[in-house]
């Protein structure tokens, strides 16, 4: 099989093609990419886990997520451009909301293996053992 011009060793071409059948299309796997990304801000992570507990307005989920009303109010458009917050208006107000469940499973998933796997393997991880590269107890 060549891939980008390069001749790649294929050891299981049933399974090769199984995986390549199942795999997203190209628009799929950039919205996808999309949503990492948005998650990969602290501050819009705040938001998010924030309304794990319920909805709310701008200026709460601001307080919670310890940023301005103007940010918060720009990680609320990003997030509600991609579908991943909703908003319900009372008069003036605005009170959001996650969108829907698969977002709430992404964000529990993510937050158990926050807890599960802990990232000090991370040379860069505040935890992270001196040198970078030691093997954490009970891995090896």
């Amino acid at each position: 099989m060549i891939v980008d011009g390069c001749t790649v060793r294929v050891v299981d071409p049933e399974r090769v093609t199984i995986v390549t059948e199942a795999m997203p299309s190209d628009g799929d796997v950039a919205e996808l990419a999309d949503i990492f990304g948005l998650l990969s801000d602290p501050g819009r992570l705040r938001v998010l886990v924030a309304l794990l507990e319920g909805e709310m307005c701008v200026c709460d989920l601001a307080v919670v997520a310890q940023t301005s009303e103007s940010a918060t109010s720009h990680h609320l458009r990003l997030l509600r451009a991609h579908r991943v917050v909703t908003a319900r208006r009372a008069g003036r107000m605005a009170y959001y909301r996650l969108a829907d469940a698969h977002v709430r499973m992404l964000l529990d998933v993510a937050l158990t293996h926050v807890g599960h796997a802990p990232a000090a393997f991370h040379p860069e991880h505040p935890a992270a053992p001196v040198g970078g590269d030691e093997t954490p107890t009970g891995l090896a």
